[in-house]
């Protein structure tokens, strides 16, 4: 953690500001990476998928393009080292846990701002998880996933924390692979017809792809001017260092700098924005006359809170949830990221698969 130094009023500001535009996308465009994978395999729908497809391009060619331009410091985009197993089992339990939760991190954590109050359990039960496994009990298990590393290349030449390019040829060849799946991923979007797509209500899907992909790296960038790296979202790590400002006044990062505001509390950039999700989903809600609290059964209370502890393990685990690997992670065509992508995508298709397709073969 580097040296707390005094905030600015800009550090709040673009903090809580960049939530407040990301709680508004999300809650306009109805997005949420759970129903992104879910509808997929369960009603054959891939519009959130597409959205996210798109959301992606955006993402891979703005953060990179940051990166190549300098804007991001002698770092560069954050890509973390490929700890394969922690990357399969976290993502995969991850999966499962979004599934029984009803909603991935930021999913839950925007939902607040419509009225629910599963959502506001589910957070708590996220938050709670999260502690426990970077600081509490769950840590040695963790600390043992994450001691499998793998790195591409021999002695010097070894790189630890590689990226998809890495694995045909190096840096030099960046900009192809970029545009080989950027070609890709367009042609999964334009099978949706993205010119003709309309929305009741809130965004059309095409837009909500392109503000987060917008979002995402204005969120970069910000994070690096302002915050001193360059983390851009996640619902993992930030909502921890949240919690812990909430309750402890000191975000506790190991890796981050935190700014302490006027001495009531010390901060990162990125728990910053964690407080505005919620606020900017309120906003569009209200906007759409569609804020109501909403309180569910209690049995569907505990699956959420179950649900959520099982995220927080292995967010944790995977180093990241579906927004910081799935989004940022991939962004940066980090192996780790696409690795616990992929195993997210898969646990909660399993998970699908027994709580809702299953059941129904069985009438």
């Amino acid at each position: 953690m580097e040296e707390v130094s005094r905030a600015g009023i800009m550090v709040l500001i673009s903090g809580v500001g960049v939530g407040i535009l990301f709680g508004f996308v999300l809650q306009r465009g109805r997005y949420c990476m759970n129903s992104a994978f879910r509808d997929v395999i369960f009603v054959n729908d891939y519009t959130l998928m597409r959205s996210y497809c798109l959301a992606l391009v955006v993402a891979i060619v703005g953060a990179n393009l940051l990166e190549d331009f300098g804007f991001l410091g002698d770092d560069g985009l954050r890509r973390q080292s490929f700890n394969i197993i922690a990357n399969i089992v976290g993502g995969y339990l991850f999966g499962l846990g979004i599934v029984m939760a009803g909603g991935c991190g930021s999913g839950i954590i925007y939902r607040i701002g419509e009225g629910y109050t599963s959502a506001i359990v589910g957070t708590l039960g996220f938050a709670t998880s999260l502690l426990a496994t970077y600081n509490g009990p769950l840590k040695p298990v963790m600390q043992y996933l994450k001691s499998f590393k793998v790195s591409i290349g021999q002695g010097e030449d070894a790189v630890t924390n590689p990226a998809l390019w890495d694995l045909v040829g190096g840096a030099s060849v960046k900009w192809v692979v970029i545009g080989v799946l950027a070609v890709v991923l367009l042609t999964v979007v334009w099978k949706g017809n993205p010119l003709k797509a309309t929305a009741r209500k809130g965004f059309a899907w095409p837009l909500t792809g392109l503000l987060l992909g917008g979002v995402l790296v204005l969120a970069i960038w910000a994070s690096y001017f302002w915050g001193g790296q360059a983390r851009g979202l996640s619902a993992a790590g930030p909502t921890s260092e949240a919690f812990l400002a909430v309750t402890m006044a000191n975000s506790m990062a190991k890796f981050d700098p935190m700014f302490d505001f006027w001495g009531i509390f010390t901060a990162t950039w990125s728990a910053l924005y964690i407080f505005g999700i919620p606020l900017g989903a309120y906003l569009s809600a209200k906007g759409l006359n569609e804020f109501k609290w909403q309180a569910p059964p209690a049995q569907e209370l505990v699956r959420v809170f179950l649900g959520s502890l099982i995220m927080g393990f292995g967010a944790a685990t995977a180093g990241g949830c579906t927004i910081g690997h799935a989004l940022t992670g991939v962004s940066s065509l980090a192996l780790s990221s696409i690795v616990a992508t992929v195993f997210m995508i898969l646990g909660n298709w399993t998970m699908v698969y027994f709580t809702f397709i299953k059941p129904m073969q069985d009438e």
